[in-house]
C-alpha cells in the first residue's frame, strides 16, 4: 500500500505541475502532506518536514549566495570578454552559437558542479540568445545534457561517488572502461546543439552581428553601465578562481565558500553601502525564488523519505523484475535508472535501490561495479527533476517554468540516456548478457 500510495503521490504531483493546475512549490509543499495524511501519518508530518527541511539547507544557503555571487560578477562585467570572444566566432548564427554553448558547457561541467555550470553557461550565453531571439530553452538543454555526461558518470561527479561508496568499489575499476562512454556521450552533446542549433537557424535565420559600433551586440548588450568594473576584472577572475579551486579541493562546504566570495566581492567592487544592498535587491528575486523551490522540495523529500513510500516503491519495482531478466541485470539497472533518478534522490536511488540491485544480480555472477556503471546512466532524466536543487536554479536563471522545461527536454534526455546505454554495452562498460 505504501509502495502504491507513494506512486500515485508522484504521478499526481508530476500532474499538477506539468499541467500548470499548481506552481511548483505550492505541489512540492501541498501535495505530500495530503498523502502524508491519507496513509495516516498526520502526527509524523511536521517532523519528517523538518527533517526536509534540514537536508536541503546547506543546498539552499549554496544556491543562494552562489546567484548572488555570480550575479555581482555578471554586474561588474567579467564575464564581457568570453562573451566578446564567443560573439566573434559564432555571430549571429544560431548553429555555431548552439555548438558553442555545447563546448562551453562541456568544459565548465567537468567538476562535477551543477550550480557552476550553469551559472558560467548562462551568464556567458543567454544575453547572445536573448539577443538574435533564439529559445532560451535550447541553452537549458545543452547544458543539462552536458553535465549529466561530464559529471554525472566521473568519479568526482556526485552519482558515480555514491555508487562507488554504496557498493564499496575502486574508483580506477569504475572509471576506466567508462571514459569512452564519456567521450562518446561530449560527442553527442555536441550532435544534439548542431540538431537544435540548426532547427533554430531555419527558423530565424543567420543574423548577421557587428563587431563593434552602431546597434550591434557588444552595445547592445555589453555597454558600460555605471556598476561595471573593468578595472577589477583580474582581480574578480582572480576571486572566482579562488572559490572554484577551493570547491574543487573541499577546502569548506561549498555555501560556505560562495557567503564568503560573495561577501568578498560586494566590498572589492561596490564599497558604498547604498550600492551594496541595491545590487543586492537586483538579484534577490531570482535568488528567492529558488531557494523557495529548494525548501519546498526538502519538504516533498522529507515526507517522501520518512513515510518509508521511497523504500516501498523501490523495493516494489525491484520485485517486479523477472527473473527471467537476470542475465541482463546490468541493461535492466540502465533502462530502470532513468524513471527511478527522476522520482528519487541521488541518496535514495544509491544508497537504498543499487545495493538491492547489485545484491540481486550477484545471483547471476554480475560484479556489482557493473551495475555501478549501469546506475549513472539515468542521470540525463534525473537532471530534469524538480527535485534536483541545480535545476531549479538553470530554469530560473532562463526564466522558464519547470514544467515547459520538462517538455521540452524530455525527448533529449531519454536519447541522451539510451545512446550512452548503448555505448555502454558496445564498448564492454557494462554487460548485454552475463
Amino acid at each position: 500500500m505504501l509502495a502504491l500510495l507513494g506512486l500515485v503521490m508522484v504521478v499526481t504531483f508530476t500532474y499538477l505541475i506539468m499541467s500548470k493546475r499548481l506552481s511548483p512549490i505550492v505541489a512540492l509543499t501541498v501535495v505530500p502532506i495530503v498523502f502524508a495524511v491519507i496513509g495516516g501519518f498526520a502526527p509524523e508530518t511536521g517532523k519528517m518536514m523538518l527533517d526536509g527541511l534540514k537536508v536541503v539547507a546547506p543546498s539552499a544557503a549554496l544556491l543562494l549566495f552562489a546567484i548572488l555571487f555570480f550575479g555581482l560578477m555578471i554586474d561588474a562585467g567579467l564575464f564581457d570578454p568570453l562573451i566578446r570572444k564567443i560573439l566573434k566566432r559564432v555571430n549571429g548564427d544560431p548553429l555555431k552559437i548552439a555548438i558553442g554553448t555545447a563546448l562551453l558547457s562541456l568544459l565548465v561541467a567537468l567538476d562535477g558542479d551543477g550550480t557552476t555550470t550553469y551559472m558560467i553557461t548562462c551568464a556567458a550565453m543567454l544575453p547572445l540568445y536573448k539577443r538574435i531571439g533564439m529559445n532560451p530553452m535550447i541553452l537549458a538543454t545543452i547544458s543539462m545534457l552536458s553535465l549529466s555526461i561530464m559529471s554525472g558518470m566521473s568519479p568526482w561527479g556526485g552519482p558515480a561517488t555514491r555508487a562507488i561508496a554504496a557498493l564499496g568499489l575502486d574508483a580506477t575499476h569504475y572509471f576506466i572502461p567508462m571514459l569512452p562512454t564519456m567521450i562518446g556521450g561530449a560527442a553527442w552533446v555536441v550532435f544534439t546543439a548542431f540538431l537544435l542549433g540548426r532547427s533554430e537557424r531555419k527558423r530565424i535565420g543567420n543574423i548577421k552581428l557587428e563587431s563593434g559600433g552602431g546597434d550591434c551586440y557588444i552595445k547592445a548588450i555589453l555597454e558600460d553601465t555605471p556598476h561595471k568594473r573593468p578595472r577589477l576584472a583580474y582581480v574578480n577572475l582572480v576571486l572566482v578562481i579562488a572559490v572554484m579551486t577551493a570547491l574543487v579541493l573541499g577546502v569548506m562546504h561549498a555555501a560556505i565558500l560562495f557567503m564568503i566570495g560573495f561577501v568578498a566581492a560586494l566590498m572589492i567592487n561596490y564599497p558604498q553601502l547604498d550600492i551594496q544592498k541595491e545590487r543586492i535587491l537586483a538579484h534577490s528575486g531570482n535568488a528567492m525564488t529558488v531557494v523557495l523551490l529548494v525548501f519546498a522540495a526538502g519538504i516533498f523529500a522529507g515526507i517522501f523519505s520518512g513515510t518509508k513510500m521511497v523504500d516501498a516503491l523501490a523495493q516494489t519495482l525491484v520485485d517486479w523484475i523477472p527473473d527471467a531478466w537476470g542475465h541482463w541485470f546490468p541493461l535492466v539497472v540502465a533502462i530502470t535508472s532513468m524513471p527511478l533518478t527522476f522520482v528519487l534522490s541521488n541518496d535514495a536511488y544509491y544508497f537504498g535501490v543499487v545495493p538491492i540491485l547489485a545484491n540481486a544480480a550477484a545471483a547471476y555472477g554480475i560484479d556489482p561495479v557493473e551495475i555501478a556503471r549501469a546506475s549513472v546512466l539515468g542521470q540525463p532524466v534525473h537532471l530534469m527533476s524538480p527535485l534536483v536543487a541545480s535545476t531549479l536554479l538553470l530554469v530560473g536563471m532562463v526564466d522558464r517554468d519547470i514544467g515547459d522545461f520538462q517538455k521540452a527536454t524530455v525527448k533529449w534526455a531519454v536519447y541522451t540516456s539510451l545512446v550512452i546505454t548503448a555505448l555502454a554495452v558496445l564498448t564492454g562498460a557494462i554487460s548485454f548478457f552475463a
